[in-house]
């Protein structure tokens, strides 16, 4: 069977989904043949938007930015672990691994198949499974250095609240002021903290697409092989990528 290519990347469009607080994405004409003679894009964009990976510098600023990593760290053989049908917040535990780390050791690309791209552009996109801190070092443990997820984060998305401004801030008003929920429900990143604060180094791509032509490969036997190279930010905590998959 011949080689097949499979790109992982969602589109990068104006008012596209990103991680809630992060700069929204416009792009719009800069230039136009009409005008100028050529066409050129004006982008606005953050470094975590669409399909991207992170950077260990992402969570600590004492730990490597992008442009510190090795080439090695973006591309490998892949192995997907099959995790679709949890609930929404499901908590993805070690155990749920063990057989896709069975089949891992160093240089691996380890994917995440939740299934969660279904969900892409809707309010249950941040609803996505994510990593306990234990499984997280039992991908460590295994050699693991580059970690994919077809959903928005490793970790626990916080929940945006109210998209009425007005209803925030009643509830914010009902809130005791000795009330410590708040502050626990602040996101605490663990396992982006574990992942990436791995010796030397470690990688995180999240918004993948659907994984689904991934798992039928892996289960026919087919070698997964994934590419997750970012734009060549110079001491960046991250970047969009094109993520393309290779089927043998």
């Amino acid at each position: 069977m011949a080689p097949t290519l499979v790109d992982l990347t969602h589109q990068v469009t104006t008012a596209m989904p990103v991680y809630p607080g992060d700069p929204a994405v416009v792009l719009e004409p800069a230039l136009t043949t009409a005008t100028a003679g050529v066409n050129v894009l004006a982008l606005h964009l953050g470094s975590q938007s669409g399909t991207h990976v992170d950077a260990p510098y992402h969570v600590d600023v004492t730990w490597p930015t992008l442009d510190g990593l090795p080439l090695e760290r973006f591309t490998g053989p892949a192995v997907v672990a099959d995790l679709r049908g949890l609930e929404p917040r499901s908590a993805v535990t070690p155990e749920l691994l063990a057989p896709a780390l069975e089949r891992a050791g160093e240089g691996t690309v380890l994917l995440l198949a939740t299934g969660w791209a279904r969900h892409w552009g809707t309010d249950t996109y941040l609803a996505h499974p994510s990593l306990t801190p234990d499984a997280a070092e039992a991908i460590v443990a295994a050699g693991i250095r580059t970690v994919g997820v077809d959903a928005l984060s490793v970790d626990p998305t916080p929940d945006p609240g109210p998209g009425d401004p007005a209803v925030a801030a009643l509830l914010a008003d009902l809130t005791d002021e000795h009330d410590q929920s708040a502050a626990a429900a602040e996101p605490t990143l663990a396992a982006h903290r574990v992942l990436l604060g791995a010796p030397g180094g470690g990688v995180i791509a999240e918004n993948l697409t659907d994984l689904r032509v991934l798992l039928d490969a892996q289960e026919a036997g087919r070698p997964v092989e994934v590419s997750l190279f970012p734009l060549r930010l110079v001491a960046a905590d991250g970047a969009p990528v094109r993520a393309v998959a290779r089927l043998g």
